[in-house]
């Protein structure tokens, strides 16, 4: 990325991407740093970060967007080829309602493996049930119309 990165000095994965906090890096790129979560869901638990501070998915370009998305698909290749994993869950949280605790965005990559509850420790976080069609369709209008609230 040429010229200079926006970063946040009060940003914790800022510093991470600045090198002045300790972490265990597994790949970087022009755009990208990709690192080992230290509250891991799964042994092999990693993020992807832009090195560009971007608050979360409705502040980040659509370059960074692209990189990370990309970026986050080569490391679950290899979380599924080097860990043995069974699956992957990529998962981004905007916003504190929907569980954001760093705001720079960021990708968790998740490995999964099953019945293996020593390695992974991620459950599902709701119980999926069949919606309201009308709800359903509802928000489906409004999402097309591109209508607020």
């Amino acid at each position: 990325m040429p010229g200079e990165i926006h970063r946040d000095d009060s940003c914790l994965f800022c510093a991470i991407v600045a090198g002045t906090i300790p972490s265990t890096r597994v790949d970087e790129d022009e755009r990208t740093v990709s690192f080992m979560d230290i509250n891991p869901a799964s042994d092999g638990h990693l993020l992807v970060v832009p090195r560009a501070h971007a608050v979360d998915l409705t502040d980040i370009t659509p370059e960074d967007l692209g990189a990370c998305a990309l970026t986050a698909q080569r490391l679950a290749k290899r979380q599924l080829e080097v860990l043995g994993a069974d699956g992957v869950n990529l998962l981004n949280c905007t916003g504190e309602a929907a569980w954001q605790s760093v705001f720079h965005f960021h990708l968790h990559v998740v490995p999964r493996y099953v019945d293996d509850p020593e390695r992974d420790r991620l459950t599902l976080p709701w119980t999926p049930t069949a919606g309201d069609p009308d709800r359903i369709g509802a928000a489906g209008r409004r999402l097309q119309d591109g209508a607020g609230r």
